[in-house]
């Protein structure tokens, strides 16, 4: 009898250590899709006011691509040193956003 009470306790003792809450990792990922409906135009087809924001906010860079879209605001990609970066302006030439 003894053996058995104790064989009870040993048993329960090893079920209640596993008993434990199971942890999962979350993650949280956004996602963001761009739908950006621009389409590559020739660098010589900018307007005049676009081209000269570029030359006098960015001298030194290099316009390497431009993007129009239908509402008629630009996407500039520029090479300054070894990085690329965008600007975006609308059709006079004021910048809105750059990265």
């Amino acid at each position: 009898m003894k053996n058995l009470i104790v064989t009870a306790v040993i048993l329960l003792g090893t079920l209640s250590m596993n008993a434990d809450t199971a942890r999962t990792k979350t993650s949280d990922v956004n996602i963001i899709n761009v739908q950006d409906d621009y389409k590559e135009i020739a660098l010589d087809a900018l307007p005049a006011e676009v081209q000269a924001t570029i030359k006098n906010s960015f001298p030194g860079s290099k316009l390497v691509k431009a993007y129009v879209n239908p509402k008629k605001q630009y996407k500039l990609e520029l090479l300054t040193g070894e990085s690329n970066h965008y600007v975006f302006t609308d059709e006079k030439g004021n910048i809105a956003k750059k990265y």
